[in-house]
């Protein structure tokens, strides 16, 4: 290991009283870039501030012409300085007149000057400004001094930070790091959240820079390396963790990283030049993110995120921080952002503080999205680089019905969405008011409104929605929040519970769909190419038939004296459906032979999710007492798209003719049966799409809560009979062209019908 000179450690010295006298801003400011000038034998050293509209400002200087600080100005990419900031990256030069992005100001006098170097000045990545060095003559900058003013521009990136500059930045204008950002998503659950930013994974904000002791501080980092070390070989040597598949690629990759001789000697060598630990580890890990965030191949990008979560491992190895420490200033309006997380992390939050979820990364139908629609919070996903752009404690806006995440709005924007807001909150009091109003239509169609659940959280919701039942109760998510296969006795005191809440209300059970991308951490799944179309759901269950025996053995003891309905998902073939009968009448054996209650009813449907159905449809309403229609899972199959895909998650309508005819044919089978049908899809909580069902003859409609006031809203004034004639004319006209969705709007309009 070389040892720098003294002279870095002489400097982040001076700067380190500097930041402890009490001086104003500027003074301050002008002091630091004439230290730095001093130390580095510089004739020039000047400070760009990056600010909200783009611009870098000069801020200070020494060696320029001091008429020009706070006047000199270049754009993002524009000259040096300005692709500095755009790229992030430093500029060593001999001749910077030469250089192809080299612009003259000619207001600061800098045209005698040949020889720059100039560095970002970096927060989590993020250039907030530019730190430069001049000289007369030609000559490149050692590698010594590159890392002497990239350290010492870590000082100036905590001044800012601070917000210390807002007092000399000029009125009207404000810094880049408090600007306004709106952030472009997906909506996954719709909703307007109003509050505070919450970091799932908070960044460790590092105030102590510069050391007093550098061999302790080298300890303090191979100490806290050797720690995080033996907590990565310790999860891979747990058993939950299999021998192959992602999760264990992930923690290798950690391993590996931590391992890195090049890491650790750039923090090495950041503390030998005069900072402690932390800010040895934060200015690599800033330096490294600023580099890679660039990239658009998505297999470094995601090793970006493996390093930086790393980084943030051995940052709380170091400072002693923990997560409980975090939450104990828990807002009272908290919208929390994650890259990702599990629906158990979610449910650690107080609820009652919850005012939305953005996140980076996830699907529609990933698990932690079920429980936030079950929670009824708004939630935006896809939201590129939101946890970099967002400070903890910052002010936002969720719009979960545009898929926009606004942070720090500007005053007009919060007005705007607090008018929203209060809109929103007088057509929720109106929808309240529709609660006990029975569900018929204009022409005296009773229809059955039922909600979708999966965990006692969403309970209290049966009874303010107004809904008469639960159509689709989801018992995976049990499985999916518990640490480990929750035992028979958990199930059956589960759904004992469930029951009892209910309050005589039907409840549908789902029997268990994991597998595909519903993953249990516990449970150990092969690696599958098309996990949606693999193992998984019923086909998982009959291949672990003791897997599916304790759930019915806890189904049917839970349900003992009352009415037990439960349903199979991914069914393909009707004889799966019998088989489970099969198992179904044992456990009943089984239980009647040890004298145990069982229900006073009992009745057994199906999910018709998987196309191979409709070629079955006879057959299957015949087997069962009731079928669901999982229209997420069947649209999904029967245009051949990944609703995870935003490439053509979109590209087809749920409204078109060719998925219309499909659900209406499972109806008319129904009818001829008798059997009767519901539908549990996002399509059944949204009022064009709920109102197409009921035009094409579905009676009963299962979906979130928060949608049951606004489907009943519909309903209300809508006439069956005539939307029946008017979309079943369109559905049998193979000449028009117009939009199926496009006709039902118009009739919507024509017939005052809210939608």
């Amino acid at each position: 290991m070389r040892d720098l000179s003294a002279g870095p450690r002489v400097l982040l010295k001076r700067l380190r009283e500097l930041m402890a006298e009490p001086l104003e801003p500027q003074e301050r400011l002008d002091q630091i870039v004439r230290q730095i000038a001093s130390n580095m034998v510089a004739e020039v050293c000047s400070a760009y501030v990056l600010r909200s509209d783009g611009v870098l400002e000069l801020y200070a200087t020494e060696g320029l012409n001091k008429d020009a600080v706070h006047l000199a100005q270049l754009k993002m990419g524009q000259g040096l300085v300005g692709t500095i900031a755009a790229s992030a990256q430093p500029l060593n030069l001999s001749d910077a007149q030469a250089h192809p992005a080299f612009r003259y100001l000619p207001e600061t006098g800098e045209e005698i000057y040949h020889s720059f170097l100039g560095v970002p000045i970096l927060r989590a990545g993020r250039s907030l400004g530019v730190l430069v060095v001049q000289n007369k003559a030609q000559r490149n900058y050692r590698e010594d001094e590159l890392e002497a003013l990239e350290t010492t521009a870590m000082v100036l990136a905590e001044m800012i930070a601070t917000g210390e500059l807002k007092k000399i930045t000029r009125p009207g204008l404000e810094l880049d790091l408090t600007r306004a950002v709106t952030i472009d998503g997906d909506s996954y659950n719709e909703g307007i959240g109003l509050g505070y930013v919450v970091l799932h994974e908070p960044r460790i904000v590092v105030t102590n820079l510069l050391n007093e002791d550098t061999e302790t501080e080298i300890r303090r980092l191979a100490d806290a390396l050797g720690s995080l070390r033996i907590s990565i070989d310790d999860m891979l040597s747990r058993r939950e963790v299999s021998m192959e598949g992602e999760h264990r690629d992930v923690l290798e990759t950690y391993r590996m990283f931590a391992h890195d001789q090049g890491w650790v000697r750039r923090m090495e060598e950041a503390i030998h030049n005069g900072l402690t630990a932390e800010a040895a580890v934060e200015k690599v890990q800033s330096d490294t993110k600023a580099r890679m965030i660039r990239l658009t191949d998505p297999y470094l990008r995601e090793r970006m995120h493996d390093f930086d979560d790393l980084a943030n491992r051995l940052l709380r190895q170091l400072t002693g921080f923990s997560p409980r420490s975090a939450a104990e200033g828990f807002p009272a309006d908290a919208i929390v952002f994650a890259r990702a997380m599990g629906a158990a992390e979610l449910l650690d939050y107080p609820r009652a503080n919850l005012r939305g979820l953005v996140l980076e990364e996830g699907a529609v139908t990933s698990h932690v999205v079920i429980v936030a629609r079950a929670m009824g919070i708004a939630v935006v996903g896809q939201a590129a680089g939101a946890v970099a752009l967002a400070e903890n404690g910052d002010p936002v806006i969720i719009d979960g019905d545009d898929g926009k995440v606004h942070v720090r709005p500007v005053a007009d924007l919060q007005k705007a969405y607090e008018e929203k807001v209060k809109l929103r909150a007088r057509r929720q009091e109106q929808f309240r008011a529709l609660r006990d109003v029975e569900p018929v239509t204009k022409d005296g169609k009773r229809i059955t409104l039922q909600m979708n659940a999966g965990l006692l959280v969403d309970l209290p919701q049966l009874s303010e929605s107004g809904a008469q039942g639960i159509g689709l109760f989801r018992t995976e998510l049990q499985f999916m929040i518990s640490s480990t296969m929750p035992k028979a006795e958990e199930q059956e005191s589960f759904y004992r519970s469930v029951l009892k809440q209910a309050a005589g209300r039907p409840v549908t059970f789902r029997t268990l769909d994991i597998g595909g991308d519903k993953v249990v951490s516990y449970f150990r799944a092969q690696e599958e190419e098309n996990p949606a179309l693999g193992w998984r759901a019923i086909r998982l269950s009959l291949d672990r038939p003791g897997l599916l025996r304790t759930q019915l053995r806890a189904l049917l003891k839970a349900a003992a004296g009352a009415e037990l309905k439960m349903m199979l998902p991914m069914v393909t073939e009707v004889a799966e459906i019998r088989a489970v009968r099969e198992l179904m009448q044992k456990e009943v054996q089984h239980l009647s032979k040890f004298g145990h209650p069982l229900p006073k009813k009992l009745q057994f449907g199906a999910m018709l999710e998987v196309p191979a159905l409709m070629w079955q449809l006879d057959e299957l309403m015949e087997e069962v007492d009731f079928v669901s229609v999982g229209s997420n899972d069947l649209f999904q199959f029967s245009m051949a798209v990944d609703r995870g895909n935003a490439r053509v998650a979109d590209r087809f309508d749920v409204l078109g003719r060719p998925f219309l005819r499909i659900l209406r044919d499972i109806v008319r089978a129904a009818d001829r049966h008798e059997t009767p049908v519901t539908l549990c899809g996002e399509m059944a909580g949204k009022p064009l799409s709920a109102m197409a069902l009921l035009g094409i003859g579905f009676r009963s409609i299962s979906m979130s809560p928060t949608a049951i006031g606004p489907i009943k809203a519909m309903l209300l004034g809508l006439d069956v009979e005539q939307l029946g004639r008017h979309i079943n004319a369109a559905l049998d006209d193979h000449h028009t062209h117009v939009p199926l969705r496009d006709i039902l709007v118009g009739f919507a309009e024509d017939n005052n019908i809210p939608v």
